[in-house]
């Protein structure tokens, strides 16, 4: 892929159910993990797709740097999976050939409470057989250095859930879930670099895994989804244990331990 940023970015994978069984060792989840030919539970996919790229094309923080691939440089160093939404139109079949189909949706700037923003959003449409088994969009936000920002005050989670179960995420488990979706972003392994360049009190437990938790309690919860929209409001470190929580008309977040929410989300 040349310097130039495409339309689209086509990747495809095997789907291999070897990766699938260690995202269920790395979840604590109990039973037998998904084989091949079962169906890859939601969310899933985001292990899958892998785009390695040569550490002449990372930044500091040992994500891919921008302006190479499907993301324009806009000059702000600070990335975060700021949230998403998921359709899921039927199930994608592991052992199974699959590609993921990427585009860059939209591209925008603005100056917000923090200081300047950029965001960029992504949809990736995931198919098998020639169907498209998953269409996601992806926003994401970039930020100026956490010394050129203004602090934001965070907000409180509700406390009206009728499902709730405990989440802990110690380093081992930000470590294999950093392995398993290939993603060396340095601030889900790198403590002093979290610290003292980011500005981070401790390792950020990624946006994604927090999803596939508030995911895998609405799966549970209502036997099937067709639809799971999320939201990161506040970064939860790895020393903060959390509650998953969902409420009665549908509603999900993400408690933090001072009462914080970390995530919000709807599933149907």
């Amino acid at each position: 892929m040349d310097d130039a940023t495409p339309e689209m970015q086509t990747i495809a994978d095997v789907m291999d159910p070897a990766r699938a069984a260690a995202l269920h060792a790395t979840l604590g989840l109990s039973g037998p993990a998904p084989g091949a030919g079962d169906p890859l539970p939601p969310f899933w996919h985001h292990i899958y797709f892998w785009d390695p790229q040569p550490p002449d094309r990372l930044g500091r923080d040992s994500h891919p740097r921008t302006g190479h691939g499907l993301i324009p440089d806009l000059g702000l160093p600070q990335r975060m999976w700021a949230g998403g939404a998921l359709e899921f139109h039927g199930p994608v079949t592991l052992g199974l050939p699959a590609e993921r189909v990427s585009t860059v949706e939209d591209v925008s700037e603005k100056t917000g409470r923090s200081g300047r923003l950029g965001f960029v959003r992504l949809r990736h449409d995931i198919v098998q057989n020639g169907v498209t088994r998953v269409s996601e969009r992806q926003d994401i936000v970039y930020r100026d250095p956490p010394d050129q920002r203004r602090a934001v005050p965070v907000a409180l989670a509700r406390t009206d859930e009728r499902l709730s179960e405990p989440a802990s995420f110690d380093t081992t488990m930000l470590f294999r879930y950093s392995a398993l979706t290939f993603n060396g972003h340095r601030i889900h392994y790198d403590l002093d670099y979290c610290q003292r360049v980011e500005g981070y009190a401790g390792l950020v437990v990624h946006g994604p895994l927090l999803a596939q938790r508030l995911i895998g309690l609405a799966d549970r919860a209502l036997g099937g989804l067709s639809r799971f929209e999320f939201r990161a409001t506040s970064a939860l470190m790895h020393f903060e244990a959390a509650e998953i929580c969902m409420g009665e008309d549908g509603a999900m977040w993400v408690r933090g331990p001072d009462g914080r929410v970390c995530m919000e989300a709807t599933a149907r």
